[in-house]
């Protein structure tokens, strides 16, 4: 085998392939003519960071473990933030006339001419990988300081003279002009402000955006692992021109202040693209704006990765197993419901099942599956969607959320006439769903012979993996996790102490934790009979049922959590 290669030498002295891999990598080399790299990326057998390393060694090009500490923040500013963005390019230093800058796709020299062009310096590649160039750029271009930049370049010019109309009609036109004909829109100071904001969301990995009035300023928040996290605040003089902008994009009617609007956008971002929905509400001091972003190339979910304990797993999977009968998952709103219902579709989706679903709203489109939307302005409810449903011969119904008598009758009663129904109630427990069905006015041997289980569920945030420490908890600590039950000898907990990998805040995603209520021959009876919540919970308990309080404090033993987060999720006092 050739080993004078530099390319080959390099791979094997790496060990990124065997010698056995890289035979038959040369083989169809020189049957299809394609180029070694070539072959290597689109047979997956080199990640990114890979490849750059590779790249950049074989080529001559020095390879550096970038760091955002490397990098002279005046220097980095040499660029703007969409380019830097665009390209994932950051320049690190300048020597003389030359500009040292970090590039993961260093042979690129159309990016690199185009950075001469725009520097006046002479461009020196450097390689760096993806993941390390993304930190610089979130660290030296965080929203703060582009939005502080963009701020500073804005003037507001307000003329007492032109009443509220001439003002909307004057700021309409402009806003259409830069959205749909002026070449330079991109360079316009609202659209930097608006861009930095939403781009600086999905940086962070908010769910939300919050665009609020607050007296003199403006506040913007995003919600980051469920929590709403403060993020800049932009002059209030700024905020017609912000809510304006954001109404155009979205297609909505930017002359009503008066009633709150829907609409929605895409954004590109890394090239990803995300689904922005956006929700006016008139308050005090102006419109205030709430943005959820939802990642388009998140779809692919696998109840695995969703309910990654092997027993939670086995317990779900043997209730969606069932052919027909009704399984409730219960928890607040933002406690991941949805998400472990469409894992569940995901998987349940075959071309020999029929499954409709009627939600409020729809999320994400899932393929090869019928989504109904909710709208009571048109008359169409939950109840009369179900209706309708069940006359379109469905195996799987997915109703988004119980809310009413009829809404529940109708559900059960396709439950015991051979569907699969899946369901979300707003209850506390997994045992509290049974006696909410039946408040609703089920009877209870209706729920007794449809039920075949009830899942609750909440959203732990994860300690941080890059700072994760583990301490030594207190009595105080271990008494709230144990109760009187304290167990002996040494315990450790783990919690993350913060850095640039979480922004200071200690924890990174998060992960569901569920408490499986399988409804048995005895707690069917419990059923009819009328017992309480508390006397079901206790029988499931003995039939091998885990609290959520239990499993949450396995989580914090585990080292995935702490027990503040627990303490902030479940109510221990409840168990």
């Amino acid at each position: 085998m050739e080993k004078q290669d530099p390319t080959i030498s390099y791979l094997l002295e790496q060990e990124l392939v065997d010698e056995e891999t890289l035979g038959e990598v040369l083989a169809k080399e020189k049957q299809t003519g394609q180029s070694l790299l070539s072959i290597l990326k689109t047979e997956n057998l080199l990640d990114s960071d890979q490849m750059t390393r590779v790249i950049a060694v074989t080529n001559g090009i020095e390879f550096i473990n970038l760091s955002p500490d490397m990098i002279d923040s005046m220097t980095a500013h040499l660029m703007s933030y969409e380019m830097v963005d665009r390209y994932n390019v950051i320049p690190i230093k300048k020597e003389g006339n030359r500009l040292l800058v970090a590039m993961d796709s260093p042979l690129n020299l159309s990016v690199r001419d185009q950075i001469e062009m725009k520097t006046g310096y002479k461009v020196v590649p450097v390689a760096a990988t993806v993941t390390a160039i993304r930190q610089a750029i979130h660290y030296h271009f965080n929203v703060k300081d582009v939005t502080r930049q963009t701020i500073v370049s804005m003037r507001f010019k307000q003329d007492s003279s032109q009443g509220p109309q001439d003002d909307d009609k004057l700021l309409e036109s402009r806003l259409i002009k830069a959205e749909r004909g002026s070449i330079k829109a991109a360079e316009t100071p609202i659209t930097r402000l608006v861009s930095s904001i939403l781009n600086g969301a999905v940086d962070a990995r908010a769910s939300d955006i919050h665009i609020e009035p607050q007296g003199s300023d403006m506040r913007v928040r995003y919600r980051v692992d469920g929590i709403l996290h403060d993020a800049i605040s932009v002059p209030a003089s700024a905020q017609p021109e912000v809510v304006s902008h954001i109404k155009i994009m979205a297609d909505m009617d930017i002359s009503e202040h008066r009633i709150p609007q829907d609409g929605h956008l895409t954004l590109r971002h890394d090239s990803r693209e995300y689904d922005l929905r956006i929700s006016t509400l008139p308050a005090v001091g102006g419109e205030k704006i709430v943005i959820r972003v939802l990642d388009k190339y998140a779809l692919k979910w696998s109840l695995d990765n969703i309910v990654p304990c092997p027993d939670d797993n086995k317990k779900l999977r043997e209730l969606i197993g069932n052919p027909y009968g009704m399984i409730l998952l219960t928890g607040p709103t933002g406690s991941g419901k949805t998400t472990t219902l469409y894992a569940v579709l995901q998987l349940l989706n075959t071309p020999e099942r029929n499954i409709v679903t009627v939600e409020d709203p729809v999320e994400y489109r899932l393929e090869g599956i019928t989504q109904m939307q909710v709208k009571p302005a048109a008359g169409v409810t939950f109840a009369s969607a179900l209706r309708s449903i069940v006359r379109q011969d469905p195996d799987i119904i997915l109703v988004g959320e119980i809310r009413d008598q009829e809404t529940a009758e109708i559900a059960v009663s396709a439950a015991l006439t051979g569907h699969l129904v899946l369901c979300t109630l707003h209850t506390n427990d997994a045992a509290g769903a049974i006696s909410r069905l039946i408040n609703l006015g089920v009877a209870p041997f209706l729920v007794a012979s449809a039920l075949l289980g009830a899942v609750a569920q909440r959203l732990m945030r994860t300690s941080c993996s890059m700072c994760k420490r583990a301490y030594q908890p207190s009595e105080k600590e271990l008494k709230l996790a144990f109760g009187d039950s304290v167990p002996e000898g040494k315990t450790r907990f783990c919690r993350g102490t913060g850095c640039n990998n979480c922004r200071d805040t200690g924890y990174h995603g998060r992960k569901a934790v569920y408490e499986i209520l399988n409804i048995s021959s005895q707690i069917r009876r419990m059923i009819v009979d009328g017992s309480s919540d508390g006397e079901i919970k206790e029988q499931g308990v003995k039939e091998g049922m885990k609290t959520l309080s239990k499993t949450a404090i396995d989580e914090v033993l585990g080292g995935t959590t702490t027990l503040e987060e627990l303490m902030r999720v479940v109510d221990v006092r409840t168990e």
